[in-house]
Order: structure tokens, then C-alpha cells, then sequence
């Protein structure tokens, strides 16, 4: 594994283009949220995607959500309503990961059995230039244990994905708590799961 140390606010553009060639090459690599660290790769390459479902020890039936440069982004690869846009807009970029009925862009293994996407645009200068330089969204799936617990500690991380990842962006400790995850491919929104973002905006 490649392993470098970016600034949180201003990366270092070689340390992001290395990791950006990575990916458009079919890698896979770790990098900073708002939140956790994150697994991602090209979500356009079936490899790749095949090797984050192994990492994770995941079926390709659970959902991994992706990340968009910004909301005009997202409406390529996700049907939004008025209202889910009025939300997103308001939110992002922020730790939440929207629920959206996916567009026939999206690769299906990507799709949940309702036939939606989670989409994510972090409040993270590296996750975002990530995405901006490579063209189209990258997997954003946490870094854990097998038993599902967050790793948030970077050389930690570095020795344990060494030989399971090609490269690991850091810049330094990441959160203890996932993005919340909100639902809105129905129209009444629904709170999936409560994490970093406030969520009281949908409880009524």
C-alpha cells in the first residue's frame, strides 16, 4: 500500500492525482470523510467493486453508497424530488448520506431490491477534489473490523488494509461516528440511521 499524509484543508494535489490514477487505473484505495475513513474505487469498474465487497465481507446485496462532487452531480446518478432537493441543498456538503431512486446510470450492483442508491458529499476537501479530479463518483463504505467496529486511527488502518488496499490517503484521526443516513426515495423521508448529522430537520 502506498501510504500518504495530506493536509486536511489544503491536500497536496500530487498525493491526489497519484491516488486519482489509482482509482481510474481500477484500484482501490482509503480516504478521509467528514466522518470515517472510507474504502472506495471507481463505482464504473465491476473489479474493483468486486474487491471492496471481499474487504468488507460483504454479498453484493448491501448497500454501499457513493460519493458526488455536488448536487448537480447527484442528479445524474439519482431521481430527486423538490423536496429532496430543498433538503440536500440545505445539508450538504455535511456527514448524511441520502437515500435516492437511482437513474439507469448507476451500475446495478450498486442498487438496492427497492431499486435505490445512498449518495453521499462530505464536508472533506480531500474526499471531494477525490471525486472532482477523477469525473464520477467513488464508493464510500466505512473502514472497519470484521466485526463492524470503526477504525479511526490511520496507522492502524495503514497495518491492517496494507495488502488489501493500494493506496491510503490520511489527515489524521478520523470520527468515531458514521454519517447519519436519511431516506428520501419516498415522500415522507425516513431516518435509517442517527449519526453526525442532525437529524432533527426530519422528525415531525
Amino acid at each position: 500500500m502506498e501510504f500518504y499524509e495530506l493536509h486536511p484543508k489544503d491536500p497536496q494535489q500530487r498525493f491526489i492525482s497519484k491516488a486519482v490514477q489509482i482509482i481510474k487505473d481500477g484500484g482501490v484505495i482509503i480516504y478521509p470523510t467528514d466522518t470515517v475513513y472510507g474504502i472506495g474505487c471507481d463505482i464504473f469498474n465491476k473489479a474493483a467493486l468486486e474487491r471492496i465487497f471481499q474487504i468488507k465481507n460483504d454479498s453484493n446485496t448491501k448497500l454501499f453508497s457513493f460519493v458526488c462532487s455536488d448536487l448537480k452531480d447527484i442528479a445524474k446518478y439519482a431521481r430527486v424530488s423538490d423536496y429532496a432537493y430543498r433538503m440536500m441543498k440545505h445539508l450538504l456538503p455535511g456527514p448524511y448520506t441520502f437515500i435516492l431512486p437511482a437513474s439507469k446510470t448507476v451500475p446495478k450492483t450498486l442498487w438496492t431490491k427497492r431499486k435505490t442508491v445512498g449518495i453521499r458529499i462530505p464536508n472533506n476537501h480531500v474526499a471531494l477534489k477525490l471525486v472532482e479530479d477523477v469525473g464520477n463518483p467513488i464508493i464510500s463504505t466505512s473502514v472497519t473490523t470484521r466485526k463492524g467496529e470503526i477504525m479511526n486511527d490511520p496507522d492502524i488502518i495503514k497495518v491492517v488494509f496494507d495488502k488489501q488496499v493500494d493506496l491510503m490517503l490520511s489527515s489524521g484521526y478520523g470520527k468515531n461516528t458514521p454519517s447519519s443516513i436519511i431516506d428520501l426515495s419516498e415522500d415522507i423521508p425516513e431516518i435509517i440511521r442517527q449519526g453526525a448529522g442532525d437529524v432533527s430537520l426530519f422528525l415531525s
